[in-house]
């Protein structure tokens, strides 16, 4: 064994310490359903793989997202494959066994992604971006560890329950840290700033206490002198310093890969049936004291919310946008001022195990799951009756001015990323109120439009539809500041380029719209078109009694 060991490379045993799996676990499902995703009226998000009484689960996946979890790897570590990797959908429902785990799963994935899909992976050193944890000039503001037990970070804000865009801090605690164990928190803590894995690079030794605290990033701008970045913090907080570096990372590469599955066996109707829809064991609704300030949690399997109006709970449930009104129909008015505290808890089997990386290990809800229960919650106990339809709302329309953005090279991935482009500029770190930095590569105008209502939070709330007429894919950078930068400045948020109204904000900021139009040399306009609204029928003031 030794012998065997003394001829395998550094790389070899990296990887096959994260990939190698035990022989003895089973290493294929039992049956697997795999088809495209369904599409919604909102956003579709992925559930990060979800194992539960004997299936896995894993809804609105891409391609990339399940190499992710396959290989137990982030998915800036997968590299290469076709346009698609990361913009198609897919939904992977697989019967195991009710023993498989978190880590017996992924040869089962890794040989479902070959079988279904045809995955060619191999494994590779290639250099990629990080941000290096080293120290400072000076000396580092760290304490020895008082204690060897509880090792640990625990973040909380100040104040406590801040209401955006209101200035807060984010406050981390940490005792008994390690460097190494350190860096990679910082990038969970700090993911606005932190695009990339953190590496200590430090050389310290030993176990440390200390405590910082910093800006989220999207609010830096607003806290103005008192506002403080994670670089800073780092820096004059602990005397560490946050650099933008390459190192060489072991990756997964992409070979090849089929964009549609093959077709399911006969027998995944009969054997697969869907599970019957999950309710709420039990739920306790009461009126929310009159200084409650908004909040909530998921933990296991029960649910809790503070200070809630029931307008969010409806757009959760049924997956609008609680910001636009003309998503839904026949709302009292009381909807939106009336807050209520809800404590829920779910059967024992509802709850499962994440499996994506960094997921953690405690159990979360499927989110389509959720939307139904808070569905029948509303139904059962405010005696809510609503339905779907057409009508006539007010969206917006994507149109060619002067267009200024460069042809796509066409092998690149599809899709658009929070943070720096190839280049690695970052032009956040010079204006901080421009806190967005939208990178899209190989996007067609109408995937575009299509994308504005999530990475547009605050600015669009109903599907944006492309009248360009632009033909083709192309590479192009958007940098502009959040929604709640320019309310915060008592700015008027304009409604399109061509409005008469929009204000030129004294502090910087630039709304998504100008931005649109200054750097894109793209126009969003207001136009009223059909659009799927929910309309409610009927729904009581008062719920009945817990």
């Amino acid at each position: 064994m030794k012998r065997a060991l003394a001829g395998m490379s550094l790389l070899s045993l990296v990887c096959c310490a994260v990939y190698c799996q035990s022989t003895d676990a089973p290493t294929k499902f039992e049956l697997a359903d795999v088809h495209a995703s369904p599409k919604g009226t909102g956003p579709q998000f992925f559930n990060g793989g979800l194992l539960r009484g004997g299936r896995y689960l894993a809804k609105n996946a891409t391609m990339l997202d399940l190499i992710s979890v396959a290989y137990g790897v982030e998915n800036e570590k997968v590299q290469g494959g076709p346009s698609w990797l990361e913009k198609d959908q897919f939904d992977v429902i697989a019967k195991t066994a009710k023993s498989t785990t978190v880590e017996t799963v992924k040869p089962m994935l890794q040989s479902l992604l070959a079988d279904r899909f045809k995955l060619v992976v191999h494994n590779d050193t290639k250099p990629m971006p990080i941000f290096a944890l080293t120290v400072g000039k000076g000396k580092p503001k760290l304490k020895e560890a008082a204690t060897a037990t509880d090792s640990g970070c625990a973040p909380r804000t100040d104040p406590a329950n801040p209401t955006p865009p209101t200035p807060f801090y984010i406050i981390a605690t940490c005792h008994n840290m390690t460097m190494e164990a350190f860096a990679p928190l910082l990038r969970q803590y700090a993911g606005g700033y932190l695009t990339n894995p953190v590496i200590d690079s430090t050389g310290l030794k030993g176990n440390w206490d200390f405590e910082f605290k910093w800006s989220p990033r999207n609010l830096v701008g607003i806290a103005g002198a008192d506002g403080i970045t994670i670089f800073d913090a780092m820096d004059k907080q602990l005397g560490l310093k946050l650099e933008a570096q390459k190192a060489p990372t072991a990756v997964i590469v992409v070979d090849g890969v089929n964009e549609k599955p093959t077709d399911n066996p006969p027998e995944v109707a009969a054997s697969l049936p869907p599970t019957p829809p999950a309710e709420f064991e039990v739920a306790v609704i009461k009126p929310s004291p009159p200084d409650a300030k908004p909040g909530g949690n998921i933990a296991g399997g029960q649910v809790s919310l503070q200070a809630t109006p029931l307008n969010f709970l409806i757009a959760f449930a049924w997956n609008l946008n609680p910001f636009d009104k003309e998503q839904m129909a026949g709302a009292p008015k009381w909807l939106s001022t009336v807050n209520w505290d809800i404590l829920a808890k779910t059967s024992a089997d509802v709850a499962a195990a994440p499996t994506g990386p960094g997921a953690g290990n405690n159990p979360q809800i499927d989110i389509d799951e959720l939307r139904h229960m808070v569905q029948v919650l509303l139904m059962e106990r405010f005696n809510m009756k609503a339905h779907m339809e057409d009508r006539e709302v007010t969206a917006y329309t994507l149109i060619a001015a002067n267009p200024k953005m460069k042809k796509a090279d066409p092998t690149n991935r599809t899709g658009c990323k929070e943070g720096p482009g190839p280049d690695g500029k970052d032009p956040r770190i010079v204006n901080p109120i421009l806190a967005r930095l939208m990178n899209c590569q190989n996007m067609t105008m109408a995937q575009f439009a299509e994308e504005l209502p999530t990475q547009a939070g605050g600015y669009i709330f109903s599907p944006v539809k492309d009248a360009t007429g632009l033909e083709g894919a192309y590479d192009f950078t958007l940098n502009f500041s959040p929604a709640g930068m320019l309310n915060a400045n008592n700015t008027t948020v304009p409604g399109s380029t061509s409005d008469a109204n929009a204000a030129v904000d004294p502090s910087g900021a630039l709304s998504l719209f100008d931005a649109v139009y200054k750097q894109l040399g793209l126009k969003l306009e207001k136009q009223k078109r059909m659009s799927p609204v929910l309309v409610i029928d009927h729904i009581d003031e008062k719920p009945t009694d817990n």
